[in-house]
């Protein structure tokens, strides 16, 4: 009969802490970088230049039609090959899961713009508002408020997104998993303190989005 003894994985409370810091680190700069590629390629695709446009979408295509796995992967063992460059691991992540984050909210972006009636672009047209000034001060702000639970509920994904980076070695959370695991042969306890601290940080985020979503549905 396997008996659970937590204590021992617990030991260990530096590593899990060490993991828990680069969990917060890569999901806080690839959703920042993310969030400027995705306005840039949200733009794009609402660009009146046809090959932009084309372009923007292609590379959403690629990056929400292809697992975040594999992407992973490539961009670590295939991209340096291809190139002929040296790139660590570090940047290899970063560098994934910003893209991989940028093809999905540049789509949120790009809906919560569309869903704002063009009435209201005609009529600021119509007092001489430039298209700059229209988009940044009657759309922007109202697409914004739509844009949020979408935005939130994407960012939740992509902090959970952060436990794959484990697969080309960048000492996250649930790398430190497999690591406390390797010295403790406690897989379980190792595994179940590593779910129960991204269900502690995960669960009050998509409260959040739910309350920010009710809270927009009774305003409209």
């Amino acid at each position: 009969m396997y008996k659970m003894d937590f204590s021992i994985v617990l030991q260990s409370w530096d590593l899990f802490l060490w993991g828990l810091w680069l969990t917060f680190t890569y999901t806080t700069a690839s959703i920042v970088i993310g969030v400027v590629i995705g306005f840039m390629v949200c733009f794009g695709r609402l660009s009146s230049n046809p090959f932009i446009s084309l372009l923007a979408r292609a590379y959403q295509e690629v990056f929400r039609c292809t697992p975040l796995l594999v992407q992973l992967l490539w961009f670590y063992y295939a991209l340096p090959l291809l190139l002929g460059i040296s790139l660590a691991n570090t940047t290899a992540a970063l560098l994934t899961l910003s893209l991989y984050a940028g093809s999905f909210y540049a789509e949120i972006f790009r809906g919560g713009i569309l869903s704002i009636d063009r009435g209201q672009s005609e009529a600021a047209k119509a007092i001489a508002m430039s298209d700059r000034q229209t988009m940044w001060r009657i759309v922007m702000p109202q697409a914004l408020k739509r844009m949020l639970p979408a935005f939130i509920n994407q960012s939740v994904i992509q902090f959970k997104n952060t436990s794959l980076i484990s697969v080309i070695s960048v000492g996250e959370l649930a790398y430190m998993a497999a690591v406390v695991n390797g010295q403790t042969y406690r897989p379980l306890e190792a595994y179940t303190v590593v779910a129960v601290l991204y269900f502690v940080l995960l669960f009050p985020m998509t409260q959040a989005a739910d309350y920010v979503e009710r809270r927009l549905r009774v305003s409209d």
